[in-house]
């Protein structure tokens, strides 16, 4: 079988022969760290990103089978275009700085912090700020869609071993980033008519960008979401709005896709996203992911107990063991058994693979997980 068979069959509890060993990429720290121990040349991990030929022969060289994070991004789906011009706002003595970013969030850069910055202010505020700034930045064009990449995807289709996703967008984590955890809480309840309007707006662009993408004859494993709208005590929206007013979208997208043969659709929600289940799969988003372990313990088999095949996972392997040794990875992967055998999973290091991890022991990891399944 090939490993985008091989996915299918898992996630659909169809037979298959081995499960495949799947990764979620590494941070960049994680790739410095193993050049530096000469594991790795520069030039190995100079351009890497998600799915390139770097990203698929480093994951060979570990072990691993495929990066499920593979997914067509040739389009700028919700993107503003044009994209703010980046500005600094004001200074400070310290050297830190209010900046205005590409997206219209007002961020707080420090000197030499790699973080994700501090978000100090938002450009969009109300229906003023929105008719102003981003919605003339929000009008479809076929030129959202990148075709010279799209005829690659095309002309690469019947070569094809590993799974490819078809990249959706974000239906409310992308219109969180625009307004913060707090302007967007408030909106349905202070404005509910722009707040509609924000979701519609950007749903019915990025649909419109998946359309063009299928009607071009492409050929997709599964579609994928990204949201990140969790943290670790649980979701950063209300699940009764978010169920009400982003669950029909949802369902607009699940409908195209199942028109071109798309069945398995995913969607990325880090933290414990449990009470926004019930949205996603109610409306055709069936597969899990990343199911972050972190410190709250996140693990596919209470979703799979309570909901049955109709949830998929891909994640919940706890990528803290990379740091320890042989028997921590042989432990872990004994705990994922019974997980495993309720179907329908994956089992993925529940997100990007960290700078403590050990280069043998990820080597380790994959080798033993190819010969226990």
């Amino acid at each position: 079988m090939t490993n985008r068979e091989r996915q299918r069959a898992v996630l659909l509890g169809e037979p298959y022969d081995r499960l495949p060993i799947v990764h979620f990429g590494w941070w960049t720290e994680t790739l410095q760290k193993w050049v530096q121990e000469g594991h790795l040349t520069q030039d190995e991990i100079s351009g890497l990103y998600d799915g390139s030929e770097k990203d698929v022969a480093l994951g060979k060289k570990q072990g691993f089978d495929y990066n499920y994070f593979t997914v067509y991004m040739g389009s700028a789906m919700s993107a503003l275009n044009p994209l703010f011009s980046s500005e600094v706002l004001k200074e400070f003595p310290d050297g830190s700085r209010h900046e205005r970013n590409v997206e219209g969030a007002i961020v707080l850069q420090k000197p030499g912090a790699d973080g994700i910055p501090s978000e100090v202010g938002y450009t969009l505020v109300d229906r003023a700020s929105w008719e102003e700034h981003y919605l003339p930045r929000l009008k479809w064009s076929p030129k959202r869609v990148n075709q010279e990449r799209l005829a690659t995807i095309i002309a690469s289709e019947k070569d094809r071993t590993d799974p490819l996703g078809l990249f959706c967008g974000s239906l409310f984590g992308q219109i969180r980033n625009w307004m913060g955890v707090e302007g967007i809480s408030y909106l349905p309840y202070d404005d509910e008519e722009l707040f509609d309007e924000i979701i519609q707006t950007t749903a019915d662009i990025e649909l419109c960008t998946c359309e063009e993408i299928l009607k071009s004859g492409a050929k997709f494993d599964f579609a994928h979401f990204w949201e990140d709208i969790a943290f670790k005590n649980g979701p950063l929206v209300s699940p009764g709005v978010f169920y009400e007013k982003v669950g029909p979208q949802y369902a607009r997208f699940v409908k195209l896709c199942n028109q071109y043969g798309i069945d398995i659709i995913s969607v990325d929600c880090d933290g414990a996203p449990d009470t926004l289940i019930p949205t996603w799969l109610d409306n055709g988003v069936n597969t899990m992911f990343p199911i972050e372990v972190g410190v709250w313990g996140g693990s596919f088999a209470p979703w799979r107990e309570k909901y049955g095949d109709k949830i998929r996972g891909v994640g919940g392997m706890d990528k803290n063991v990379f740091a320890q040794d042989y028997a921590a990875i042989d432990k872990e992967i004994e705990r994922l058994k019974p997980i495993i055998e309720m179907g329908g999973y994956i089992p993925c290091p529940d997100h990007r693979i960290p700078p403590d991890a050990i280069w043998e022991n990820v080597q380790y990891y994959c080798d033993k997980m190819r010969k226990t399944f």
